[in-house]
């Protein structure tokens, strides 16, 4: 497991852990007790990465949202 605070990690470097605690789980060949600490980083790596997914997400409406709280720049994609 990482010495990296979750809190400090980027979203990317905690998917990254993540896919790498899950690779480990699945392969099962760790003791009872390591799977027992994987499991928890995973869960809280899955929480810290929703985090930052909604936190983007906001980011993203209060962007395309005008003073009127009318979505903007929702239409089709120009060719």
């Amino acid at each position: 497991m990482a010495d990296t605070p979750i809190e400090d990690m980027s979203f990317e470097a905690a998917m990254a852990e993540l896919e790498q605690v899950v690779t480990k789980l699945e392969r099962g060949d760790v003791a009872l007790e390591e799977s027992i600490g994987l499991y928890e980083r995973g869960a809280a790596l899955k929480a810290h990465c929703e985090a930052r997914l909604k936190a983007a997400e906001e980011k993203v409406a209060a962007i395309t949202l005008n003073a009127d709280g009318q979505a903007t720049g929702t239409g089709p994609l120009a060719d």
